[in-house]
């Protein structure tokens, strides 16, 4: 709010000031009609969606600005030659007389606005067009949701299961599984028992602690020595959106490297859009022909690390 109300302020000077100069030269213009008036003095008849792309202004804005000069007699439309239903507009003489008078101004312009930049230690041209092609190329929304994300990230930490950990990682899994599908035997064996179907088998359970409670989880199964399954893969609702996924699967990641693993495998259902979208961005890649204890099952990956 603090940088648009500054851009705004000074945009608002610049604005009331170039009013005085029009007067200083006895140019019959509105600063707000020059965008158009310069496109048209430079490109010759143009449409209104030609010059509303070229000045970067709404269609609507254009016209209104096109209607209000047209008043004034310093422009003037007529059909196209090759097509009656386009409107093409063009300086009047009254117009052409404003381009021939304006020139001396043109370079008085220049000449001052030069002079400033010289006066200070950043170039205001240069610095509105570092900005524009930061946000075009990521918007401040964007921008601030990445800051928001690593500010919580930062309050997470991966730690190894324990028996405390147990109702949580429960409770985790079954919410989403419950909210999409139903509970296999599968699912109550390793939620229920995480200790004998899981960690006695040589798998391994890491928990997302945010602020010390449990928002996440996932576990580590052996498949074969140098294979694990990516399984039990849960986030809670209302912590979700903010990377906590993520910073799960690259710790699963470094510990499956870590216990001598080369693959990481998983199953997974379609209709989990935000989690396939994530396991794409760890480096899964579908893969198919292994049987699957679950009936959601329709998609199955692997990761070679």
């Amino acid at each position: 709010m603090a940088l648009g109300s500054r851009l705004r302020r000074l945009s608002e000077m610049i604005t009331e000031e170039a009013g005085d100069v029009y007067r200083l030269y006895d140019v019959n213009l509105q600063p707000k009609w020059f965008p158009v008036f310069y496109a048209l003095s430079e490109g010759g008849p143009r449409t209104i969606t030609e010059i509303a792309q070229e000045i970067g202004h709404s269609h609507p804005s254009v016209s209104k600005i096109v209607q209000e000069m047209a008043q004034q007699g310093l422009v003037k439309e007529k059909k196209g030659k090759d097509d009656g239903r386009k409107n093409f507009v063009t300086l009047s003489p009254q117009g052409q007389q404003v381009q021939e008078k304006i020139q001396a101004q043109y370079n008085d312009v220049n000449a001052a606005v030069e002079k400033a930049l010289e006066e200070t230690q950043h170039n205001l041209w240069k610095a509105l067009e570092e900005w524009e092609f930061l946000l075009a190329e990521k918007s401040l929304l964007r921008r601030v949701q990445e800051a928001r994300r690593t500010r919580e990230g930062n309050r997470v930490t991966i730690v190894d299961y324990t028996p405390a950990h147990q109702q949580a990682f429960r409770l985790l899994n079954e919410q989403w599984i419950t909210t999409y599908f139903k509970m296999e035997e599968t699912d109550y064996k390793s939620l229920d028992h995480p200790q004998e179907y899981i960690l006695d088998k040589g798998g391994h359970i890491l928990i997302a602690l945010y602020d010390d409670t449990a928002v996440g989880a996932c576990a580590l199964i052996p498949m074969d020595a140098t294979t694990f399954e990516l399984a039990k893969m849960a986030v809670a609702p209302e912590m979700q959106g903010r990377h906590i996924g993520w910073t799960l699967g690259q710790a699963a990641f470094e510990k499956a490297r870590a216990l001598g693993a080369t693959k990481l495998y998983l199953e997974s259902n379609t209709i989990l859009k935000p989690a396939i979208h994530l396991y794409h961005k760890l480096g899964f890649k579908k893969v198919t022909g292994l049987p699957s204890p679950y009936e959601r099952c329709n998609i199955q990956m692997e990761a070679i690390l």
